[in-house]
């Protein structure tokens, strides 16, 4: 698009979007175009400021009548997909929190952040499913699937629990879906990520929670083969109530770090129990005596605080990803891991981590949605951090990761684990069952022929 010819086009469409639409070089271009993960940046000929799904669908007529594909960003945490060529819709705006507590639903804006749905719910006694960073946009979050590490063996799948959507669609038609009015398209956004349309707003079911058990045990490198084998006798008799996962960190030398943790290798195991604070003791009881504990955050606490657990980076930060799904992690994948990332191993990958997966992530939804590999029983997933640009520098180390826990990996993914080294067509087949996503390319081709949606860890329509 050359922006020459072309100058009366966006003035038409500044004059329909209430929120700004900017241009490289214009004030205000590179706070639009900002993401959360600075890995990538971003530099689209068009960013538009959506202050509601008017504005979105003028966005989305513009982009089509103009030949450009559509790129979106909310919170910028999926920001993987470099938006050149397109246009860029900035969702950030679109965020309206509305809880029911009558029917135990809450309906959100795009760019909702967990965090913001989190206290909006507990006000009447009520919870999302979340991840594990508080700055994650929920919308984005449950249409990947929506893996929770406090609550997914208990409740499932955030998108399992998604009821209706408002989305905008490549005719720049604002539809509203559920599982009775256009029952395909519903089910495809819910697992199938972005490709279908701009979700503008989502009605997802809340569930009965407001304290748990949780936070975590962080030991020191040099116990780690002890810890593994405790959180492997953990898992292998753990009620779908617990949630957990075990992580090798390579803790900066920073004085956000807490002293005890600064500058070390330590073995984070990341603990969340609904239940009783007693069970939960008893619980990781074992596990707590294994070795001397470096830092101990065990406690019962608001569901409001769980963002305490994994203590994740608040950001924004380059970041460079990998994922796999495992069958199992029995003691041989454990000395293969500790074996590839351990503390005496030279490697700039700074966060490896396997989390249990099962219990009622493993069961189908009363909705069908296209949710993909639900049969894994544990994810492996690894961060490195860096300088911006640097995915070639990690590309090998991440790799060699998934290279030394592949005789027990499923050969999936989940598909808010897609990476930016996942974005061939192969790659993204791979987070679902070869049925589901001959389903979501038939989808689709219905709804997005031309692929305006394509800014993504891509779902195409062939031909």
């Amino acid at each position: 698009m050359t922006f020459a010819s072309d100058r009366d086009d966006l003035a038409r469409l500044a004059a329909e979007v209430a929120g700004p639409v900017l241009v490289p070089n214009d004030d205000g271009y590179p706070a639009e175009t900002a993401t959360w993960n600075t890995a990538l940046a971003q530099r689209p000929p068009v960013a538009v400021g959506a202050t509601s799904a008017v504005d979105v669908q003028a966005a989305v007529r513009f982009a089509e009548a103009n030949g450009m594909p559509v790129g979106m960003v909310a919170t910028g945490h999926g920001a993987v997909v470099a938006v050149d060529g397109a246009t860029m819709i900035n969702l950030r705006r679109i965020n309206g929190v509305s809880v029911d507590p009558d029917s135990r639903t809450a309906t959100i804006g795009a760019a909702v952040t967990a965090q913001q749905l989190i206290e909006a719910a507990a006000k009447v006694g009520l919870a999302p499913l979340a991840g594990s960073s508080p700055s994650v946009g929920l919308v984005g979050y449950a249409l990947g699937g929506g893996l929770s590490p406090t609550l997914g063996r208990r409740y499932g799948f955030a998108a399992d629990h998604v009821h209706s959507a408002e989305i905008v669609t490549s005719d720049g038609v604002l539809r509203r879906i559920d599982a009775d009015r256009e029952p395909d398209l519903f089910w495809a956004i819910r697992g199938g990520m972005g490709n279908f349309g701009v979700v503008t707003s989502l009605t997802m079911n809340l569930v009965p929670v407001t304290r748990l058990y949780g936070g975590g045990l962080y030991f020191a490198g040099e116990h780690i083969e002890q810890v593994v084998d405790a959180f492997r006798g953990l898992v292998a008799d753990a009620p779908p109530e617990l949630t957990t996962s075990v992580a090798f960190v390579r803790e900066p030398s920073l004085p956000s770090v807490p002293e005890p943790l600064r500058g070390r290798f330590t073995v984070h195991v990341r603990i969340a129990f609904v239940g009783p604070a007693a069970h939960g003791q008893r619980l990781v009881a074992d596990l707590r005596a294994v070795a001397p504990v470096l830092v101990d955050t065990l406690a019962e606490m608001p569901y409001t605080a769980i963002a305490s657990i994994h203590a994740d980076p608040a950001g924004p930060i380059p970041t460079y990803e990998m994922s796999a799904l495992l069958r199992d992690f029995p003691a041989e994948a454990a000395q293969a891991l500790i074996a590839a990332a351990g503390p005496g191993v030279d490697t700039p990958v700074g966060l490896i981590e396997i989390r249990q997966l099962g219990g009622a992530l493993v069961g189908e939804p009363r909705v069908p949605n296209a949710v993909g590999n639900r049969d894994a029983a544990f994810q492996l997933s690894a961060a490195a951090f860096g300088a911006p640009g640097a995915a070639e520098e990690f590309r090998a180390p991440l790799a060699a990761l998934a290279d030394a826990m592949a005789p027990w990996s499923t050969g999936g993914k989940q598909a808010n684990f897609l990476t930016g080294y996942d974005t061939t067509v192969e790659a993204v087949a791979r987070a679902y069952e070869p049925d589901t996503y001959h389903r979501l390319v038939e989808v689709k081709r219905a709804c997005d022929p031309r692929n305006l949606f394509r800014v993504n860890h891509n779902i195409a329509p062939g031909r």
